[in-house]
């Protein structure tokens, strides 16, 4: 099942993608080759609510699928405790944990939640990396193949939701369900005491992508 996945890097001209759409227009790749519209002005404006709800069409619909949207630029560089290091280091392997358990389970089974969210997370991931090297912190991921993991730790964790969705879509979600709330709570966490604002502005923002994870998860494990 493990493929190589290659995270793209959506660092461009000294912008970032935070929540999971490029600052200054451009477009990170995902993983459907299709073309897309680009957005209108309205879709870009659209409040959190909107959002999450679908407004628009009524085709779209963020609690079922877990996509994620904002445009943003990189706060100040702050100053790190030793600590918040370690845990900005770790931060980037849980992210990849999650893009990396997405994608096998989007080649799995037919369902868009897994995809999109996989896409959302390469994303996440580009910004956690661009902390990495502003604070000059190794990165743990770089040169990591798709479920390949530095933390002994994090690899038995991905290895044991793995095999759990690999029996059923539901175990699958189930699976999505635990990391999201694992990353919640870790980046809640991460967040007292720190004082970086580019680093506070990338927790903040993965924070709130991961509450909306974890809601098109419960979303459709309601409807199994």
């Amino acid at each position: 099942m493990k493929r190589n996945i290659k995270i793209a890097t959506a660092v461009t001209a000294g912008v970032l993608a935070i929540g999971g759409v490029l600052t200054g227009g451009a477009v990170a790749a995902g993983t459907d080759s299709s073309p897309k519209p680009e957005p209108t002005v309205q879709q870009q404006m659209m409040t959190g609510r909107q959002h999450r709800s679908g407004h628009g069409d009524g085709t779209y619909d963020a609690r079922r699928d877990g996509s994620c949207t904002g445009y943003t630029a990189l706060a100040a560089q702050g100053t790190l405790t030793a600590a918040q290091k370690t845990t900005l280091a770790s931060m980037a392997e849980e992210e990849k944990l999650a893009h990396d358990l997405y994608t096998a389970f989007a080649e799995r089974y037919d369902v868009r939640v897994f995809q999109r969210i996989a896409t959302a997370e390469t994303q996440h991931l580009s910004a956690l990396r661009t902390l990495l090297d502003r604070y000059e912190i190794t990165d743990p991921t770089a040169g990591q193949s798709a479920g390949d993991f530095t933390d002994p730790a994090v690899q038995a964790t991905y290895d044991r939701l793995l095999k759990q969705g690999e029996d059923s879509l539901t175990g699958a979600l189930t699976a999505g369900r635990t990391v999201e709330k694992d990353d919640i709570a870790a980046l809640t966490k991460a967040l007292s005491g720190l004082t970086a604002p580019d680093t506070r502005q990338v927790y903040t923002n993965l924070l709130a992508a991961s509450e909306r994870h974890l809601t098109a998860f419960e979303h459709w494990l309601a409807a199994e």
